[in-house]
């Protein structure tokens, strides 16, 4: 494996020895490439054993601090512009799951970490996953992580944590990610399921960074027709001990995804002023404009308040990646959670404090489509006088002349928030959750949100998912690290989060929680129509090239309470549209079709392949529902 950059030296990896090249200083015509030190495929999930051992109290690696709290301006003199000291109207949502997840198997913090599909929950912590039911069964595990990569040998038999789980909705795939650590040398290990199912077999890849630190890794889909990623951040330390900057990546989702073992990582390292990125992660159905470059962003400065917005050409074929210029996005000045971006949230029955991490965003960079615009939100901890807070915000069309839409800071009483998680649903309702604590109660898990008609720069009030009975001691100021706010691809309205609690007072004993809640009205109930696609997703058998495939079926279902017009269907790549013949039972669905609530109408596709290996398209449908238009992957192979 080769990482092109400045400085050669030699390392052994997977029983393999290697020549691997030292960090390139930031140069936006230098692209690091690295290539896998190992690929296997991994046993099914099932077969793996169930890991119920407890680890007596093991700390993992706490993340570098960032340059943001070396040059952070102190309090301000003002107070926060965008402060909001009230609680805004009751939360206007249903609540659904509540389940416990994983417990601590003796490792802190949680890193506690989730996606959601059509039907299962797959939730990573240190350093176990588990697969769930969307009703809280367990269907596999909880399993240690480093079981599934076992197959690849050497770094990523052993992890560092910071565990991450996508759900890739375009391709109906799952990924699973950790750092790999043996000694000096470090890598980013992948695992890229091979079907739809997460408890069966994963490809695996190990990347290696060699004795730098790739740390705090957060990665995202970005499926765009052409040179698609899965999108990484890492914040690199050279040799453990100095920042050297960010490494913005994108991995060749494409080749993952076929199991091909020279699947590129392309990478730009930004200057080493800056940190902390987050990669755009997408949401809902519609997959970005082919050539939309990976999008990052950044919390750069406090006083005066600025975001950065970097953009990632990639070129997989090629070999190259095109880092643009920060694109400053001015903001209301915050001072740093705790002074200093560290330690300081209270807790009740103990004078252990416990950490925000601070000087930096929180996962995730959700980006979703809607008809004319694109919307991103995310959120970083801030201070407030004697509290700490959760500064979010929302932006317009970030690949394109980006805009600050909203920005507030949660602050309705003197309980310290912090950990966030944001996403945003297909009725452009925001879903928030995180932790809360003070002196007076046990850190416990909770949610807030707003829907467009609220007043701008607001969240509604908040709601307790979990109460917490007991607070985290013995010296231990970890908690969590980061937590995830997904919305299911199923109805792309129900929003699920995850975050870690106290069941009882003590150290390395948290658990984890999952929940999910809706908002009133989203997808069509509260007075318009609404889309639900069976499946969500066609997949077609291989297929001699030039010859025709039977058709598949797709529903078509208004599950809101107005008339759906549809307005276009069509497919692109080496897909088309079939015959569907009227029944009584059965109504095709048609360009100009008025289709009542609760009724449904059908589409079948065929599939001609025009040459060999994986073929991809999307069948398209433009509507009057908020959602339009609605995208399903087509994926087949010719032969």
């Amino acid at each position: 494996m080769v990482r092109i950059g400045t400085v050669a030296r030699t390392i052994t990896l997977c029983g393999l020895a290697l020549s691997t090249l030292a960090f390139a200083k930031t140069n936006p015509n230098k692209t690091i490439v690295t290539y896998p030190s190992g690929f296997a495929v991994s046993q099914p999930i099932t077969e793996l054993p169930i890991e119920n051992s407890f680890f007596a109290g093991q700390e993992m690696p706490e993340p570098r601090a960032l340059p943001l709290r070396d040059r952070a301006n102190g309090p301000l003199l003002q107070e926060d512009p965008v402060l909001q000291k009230q609680a805004g109207p009751q939360l206007g949502v249903t609540l659904g799951a509540d389940f416990d997840g994983i417990p601590s198997p003796g490792y802190a913090p949680s890193d506690s970490n989730m996606a959601v599909g059509p039907t299962e929950i797959v939730e990573t912590v240190n350093v176990q996953f588990a697969v769930y039911s969307k009703t809280g069964a367990t269907l596999a595990g909880p399993t240690n992580i480093q079981s599934i990569f076992a197959p690849l040998g050497g770094v990523c038999t052993n992890t560092y944590g910071d565990p991450v789980v996508l759900y890739d909705r375009p391709a109906d795939r799952w990924v699973l990610s950790m750092i790999g650590n043996t000694g000096s040398t470090q890598a980013e290990c992948i695992a890229v399921s091979k079907t739809n199912n997460p408890a069966g077999a994963y490809y695996l890849y190990g990347y290696s960074f060699g004795a730098n630190l790739n740390d705090y890794p957060k990665l995202s889909t970005w499926a765009t027709t052409s040179n698609s990623a899965y999108l990484a951040t890492f914040n690199i330390f050279i040799n453990f001990q100095n920042f050297g900057g960010a490494d913005l990546c994108g991995f060749d989702r494409t080749k993952m995804l076929a199991g091909n073992s020279t699947a590129a990582l392309l990478c730009q390292m930004t200057p080493n002023t800056e940190g902390g990125y987050l990669p755009s992660d997408l949401d809902g159905p519609t997959t970005p404009v082919n050539g939309t470059p990976g999008l990052f962003i950044t919390w750069q400065n406090n006083s005066p308040g600025q975001l950065y917005l970097r953009k990632l050409t990639l070129n997989f074929g090629s070999g190259t990646a095109t880092l643009s210029a920060p694109t400053t996005i001015n903001v209301a000045n915050t001072t740093l959670a705790c002074g200093n971006g560290g330690q300081c949230v209270p807790q009740s029955g103990t004078t252990q404090t416990l950490d925000t991490l601070g000087d930096r965003m929180m996962y995730r960079f959700a980006i979703r489509h809607f008809a004319d615009h694109d919307r991103a939100v995310f959120n970083h901890a801030v201070g407030n006088g004697g509290q700490v807070a959760v500064r979010w915000y929302e932006i317009l069309d970030p690949a394109g002349a980006v805009t600050l839409s909203q920005q507030g800071t949660y602050a309705p009483d003197t309980t310290y928030r912090w950990m966030a998680s944001i996403a945003e649903d297909q009725n452009a309702n925001i879903g928030m959750g995180y932790s809360a604590s003070s002196s007076s109660i046990h850190p416990g898990i909770r949610i807030t949100g707003r829907v467009p008609g609220d007043p701008v720069n607001t969240l509604e009030s908040e709601v307790s998912l979990v109460v917490g009975a007991g607070s985290q001691t013995g010296g231990l100021a970890r908690w969590g690290d980061y937590t995830a706010m997904q919305v299911d691809p199923s109805d792309d309205c129900t929003f699920w989060y995850v975050d870690q609690y106290e069941k009882v007072t003590g150290s390395f004993n948290w658990n984890t929680n999952i929940g999910s809640f809706v908002f009133a009205g989203c997808g069509g109930t509260g007075g318009g129509p609404a889309v639900t696609l069976t499946p969500t997703s066609l997949k077609f058998a291989k297929r001699v090239v030039g010859t025709t495939s039977p058709a598949k079926k797709l529903t078509v279902t208004n599950s809101g309470t107005a008339t759906l017009n549809l307005s276009t269907i069509g497919t692109t790549g080496d897909f088309a549209l079939a015959t569907v013949v009227k029944t009584k039972k059965i109504t095709p669905c048609a360009a100009g079709l008025a289709l009542a609530a609760g009724a449904t109408c059908e589409v079948k596709v065929t599939f001609t392949p025009t040459q060999t290996g994986a073929r991809t398209g999307t069948l398209t449908f433009t509507d009057n529902a908020p959602n339009s238009p609605q995208q399903v992957p087509l994926t087949g192979t010719g032969k």
